[in-house]
Order: C-alpha cells, then structure tokens, then sequence
C-alpha cells in the first residue's frame, strides 16, 4: 500500500466515523489564500506562489479539519520549490472543557526539503491556556508514527520508520474585528535518535478588506534536519474564508 493509498484510507475512516455524528446544527467552514512574490532584473527572475486550502467541520465536542497547502517556485527557469502538504486532524472536548484530545493524518511531498515521501499519524492532547472571542492560546503534545523516504544527495535514499514527539503552539489574535495575527509552530523529535528533529512554522497578518476577503501576508519556516534542509519563505496575497 503506497502513502496515498494509506493516506486516503485513514481520511474516508475518519470522515465516516466524524460525519456520522453531524446533525442540523454542524457548523462548516472554508479558506482559500492564494500569495506569492516575483523579482526580475536584467539577468534573474524569481517567483514563488504558495496556496493553500482548508475546510472545517465542527459540532459541539467535535472537530475535523482538511488542510492543503502547495508551494511552487522557480528561480531562472530552476525549480527550487514543488512542496506539497495535505492533513486530516480532529478535535474530541467536552463540553467547554480546556483541555482535549486530538488525532492527525499528514502527508508531505518537498522538493526544497529532499522529501520524496513522507506520512505521519497519531495523536495526543491539548489544552487551551488562553481562549476568548478575540485570543486564543493553545499548547499540545502527543506521539507520532512517521514513515519517510528522503533524499540525502542525489543517488541516495534515506527510508526510515520512527515515532516522534510533536509539540505544538497554536494561536490566533483579533484586534478590532480587522486584523488578525494567528499562525502555528511545530517541533518533532525522534525518540531515537537526536539529530533527527522536524521544525514546521507558520505566521500569519491579515487585514480584513471584507468580511469574507483579507489581504495576507504570510511567513513561513521549514526545517528537516534528516537531510540538513531547510526554507524560509515570506508572501503576501489574499484569503477568502467563509462561514456556513
């Protein structure tokens, strides 16, 4: 069974097991951001286009999330970046309780990184430390399965199996109803060896246009110390996100 096959079956089980339990009241939600950036001189151009796409389901004590995000550039007619990203997770609370459980299926495909493949499972807990209509805080930590294949020059082959440490911040900030700074950062350590860390972070700046239309700008940092590669990416574009 390949990444996507497996990747595939662990989205239809959740989904199942997630819709099943949906009723009049679920709510939904989508968001569309589109952002890039384009230098050219004379001698050199360089362009970069990151999109990415999530629908939301929620319910009471439950949430799913489907998220997608693809990074294309290209820097005098070179490739440097054809990085795809797509996650399935999901939230289980109690009533308005902080803290919760939540599960992740994530598959990841970079060529800036030197992933030739790469799918991660699991899950853990979290816990609010701050939540209001305006803030949010939020710290989890849990165990996942990660099955990898790198490259760690061009004739080599790096596949392995190892189960990590995720820790994650997330957070999300709303000044005056118009701009809103949220974002997310990563860190997954290998239980075996040391040297073997992932480091995943995202930073976002928007100003509302509309209520559905923001202008973004985003930031963006990677590291996969597996194959000593990393990038930082900086964009500006615009989100569409709607609620139903």
């Amino acid at each position: 069974m390949t990444y996507k096959h497996l990747l595939l079956l662990l989205f239809i089980l959740i989904t199942h097991n997630c819709l099943a339990q949906f009723n009049d009241t679920t709510h939904y939600y989508t968001k569309f951001a589109s952002s890039g950036s384009i230098n050219k001189t004379e001698s050199s151009s360089t362009y970069l286009l990151n999109n990415s796409f999530k629908f939301g389901v929620k319910k009471k004590s439950l949430a799913m999330n489907f998220n997608n995000n693809w990074i294309y550039g290209k820097t005098d007619h070179e490739i440097t970046n054809n990085d795809f990203n797509t996650s399935l997770d999901f939230d289980i609370q109690k009533d308005s309780a902080r803290f919760y459980y939540w599960g992740l299926a994530n598959y990841t495909t970079s060529i800036s990184l030197k992933i030739n493949n790469q799918l991660q499972a699991g899950g853990g807990v979290a816990y609010d430390l701050v939540k209001t209509k305006v803030s949010m805080l939020n710290l989890s930590d849990g165990i996942l399965y990660d099955r990898g294949d790198l490259f760690l020059d061009d004739d080599t082959h790096d596949v392995y199996n190892t189960y990590r440490n995720s820790f994650r911040v997330l957070f999300k900030f709303v000044i005056k109803d118009i701009i809103v700074l949220d974002g997310s950062d990563f860190v997954q350590n290998s239980f075996t060896r040391g040297s073997d860390y992932i480091i995943r972070s995202t930073t976002n700046l928007s100003v509302k246009l509309r209520k559905w239309l923001s202008l973004t700008t985003s930031y963006n940092y990677n590291r996969m110390n597996r194959t000593a590669r990393e990038n930082s990416l900086l964009s500006y574009g615009l989100t569409a996100e709607k609620y139903f």
